[in-house]
């Protein structure tokens, strides 16, 4: 469905690491939400556990969880961490983009 790059899995991992071991962190939400100027955006957080209707993959001894409607927009997407004299973040190499806008925020489907 998707995945992510040997850096993008280390940002991910150190991300997780991080955190309070009481936090019990298991993994990534990733999600298309609403948004932007082209009409939706990209979401990606740490989360605990899983919601009903989420599709789960497995990646490098953590969870990635999408949800049900996220899985149409994300099929087939890499998740790649850049850094740039710009700044540092993940980028979202989705294949179902039709467009996005100036700033690369958003995009549509």
């Amino acid at each position: 469905m998707l995945s992510l790059t040997e850096k993008a899995v280390q940002q991910v991992r150190e991300a997780i690491a991080s955190q309070e071991e009481s936090e019990g962190y298991t993994g990534i939400r990733v999600a298309v939400v609403g948004g932007g100027c082209s009409g939706f955006q990209y979401s990606m957080k740490l989360e605990r556990e899983s919601r009903e209707g989420d599709r789960i993959v497995e990646v490098d001894g953590f969870k990635v969880y999408v949800d049900e409607q996220s899985r149409h927009y994300l099929e087939g997407t890499e998740i790649d961490y850049i850094e740039t004299p710009q700044g540092a973040g993940f980028k979202f190499n989705n294949p179902n983009v039709r467009g996005t806008c100036g700033c690369g925020e958003s995009f549509h489907a």
